[in-house]
């Protein structure tokens, strides 16, 4: 895994957790056929996924329906 690509990606997804899954996700669809957003010197498919996440072409977002932490120590 690339160092400096991770570090450009942490700067738009500062959460670990979530960027970790963006990019296993992304990772993974680029092993079965996706097609790369950018041109990567790598072959390694993390490294592509994180270098499409640090160029701002990759993001996430949260289902409506899904409950908060707040909800969660309610109960």
């Amino acid at each position: 895994m690339n160092n400096s690509y991770l570090e450009r990606a942490k700067k738009m997804i500062p959460d670990p957790q979530i960027l970790s899954v963006v990019a296993a996700k992304r990772a993974k669809q680029l092993s079965l056929g996706a097609r790369p957003m950018v041109r990567c010197q790598s072959p390694n498919q993390l490294d592509v996924a994180l270098l499409e996440i640090a160029e701002g072409l990759l993001s996430y977002e949260f289902p409506e329906d899904m409950p908060t932490d707040s909800e969660n120590s309610a109960e």
